[in-house]
């Protein structure tokens, strides 16, 4: 299975705090890797870094296979990395489709051209039309996002990232404030879509990480405690101790 994410000694500080110290791990095509820890781990600015909205005090990044830390987000997207965040992060009074050719649409050399309607690119169409059926909403096509109900606009967001054709995808607790009906649809989603893509994965419901994850990497205080497989972490009597008592961010 290709690497298509990497890590060497990657830091991020800020003052005298490292948010991140020194960590390194790989994500391949075709495995989900879930980044997990208890509050103040590291884990969102872990993927800051690796999206290019923080740029690295220390280390290397490389997707697939090319050197990218310190590259702006716009440039990191378009080598083909997709990115969700904790928050929703689409346009409420556009349709779920809008949203999604929008971001369909930023991968043209021409997405700045506004003479030409962005309802004739055929090719924008059919990428906005693939992401919602993969996620599910193909029936929401038309409907306004602010109408949709939380775990769909969660699903909308994917959706956007998808819509971009990316290879690797960075997912920021993706199952945030979901009742259980909905992040079960999440759960069957994402692991459908680790089966084509390089996943990784920041959740705090643990049930949803070990029923996806081939691979669980463990942050404490900005440093990797554990990388091992779901069994492994399971059993890791430091991951234990570390948990004790703390929930997750």
């Amino acid at each position: 299975m290709e690497t298509a994410l990497r890590t060497q000694g990657l830091r991020k500080t800020f003052g005298g705090l490292a948010a991140v110290d020194g960590v390194s791990l790989e994500c391949r095509v075709g495995r989900v890797h879930a980044v997990i820890g208890p509050n103040g781990a590291g884990k969102t600015t872990l993927i800051n870094l690796l999206s290019g909205d923080l740029a690295p005090s220390a280390g290397r990044i490389e997707i697939l296979g090319r050197e990218v830390a310190g590259l702006p987000p716009h440039r990191i997207s378009q080598l083909g990395v997709g990115r969700s965040y904790q928050r929703t992060n689409i346009f409420m009074s556009f349709t779920a489709f809008e949203n999604c050719r929008l971001a369909a649409q930023s991968r043209l050399p021409i997405s700045m051209r506004f003479i030409r309607p962005a309802s004739r690119y055929a090719e924008v169409n059919q990428a906005a039309e693939r992401a919602l059926d993969l996620c599910g909403l193909g029936s929401q096509h038309g409907t306004i996002a602010a109408a949709l109900s939380h775990g769909e606009r969660r699903q909308l967001e994917v959706a956007m990232t998808l819509a971009t054709s990316p290879r690797v995808l960075l997912l920021d607790e993706p199952l945030a404030g979901m009742g259980a009906e909905e992040a079960e649809r999440m759960v069957g989603l994402l692991r459908r879509l680790g089966e084509a893509h390089a996943m990784l994965l920041v959740e705090h419901d643990m049930d949803a990480v070990f029923a996806i994850a081939a691979t669980l990497t463990v942050m404490v205080d900005g440093r990797v405690l554990a990388s091992g497989t779901p069994a492994e972490i399971r059993a890791n009597a430091q991951v234990q101790e570390a948990y004790l008592g703390a929930a997750d961010e």
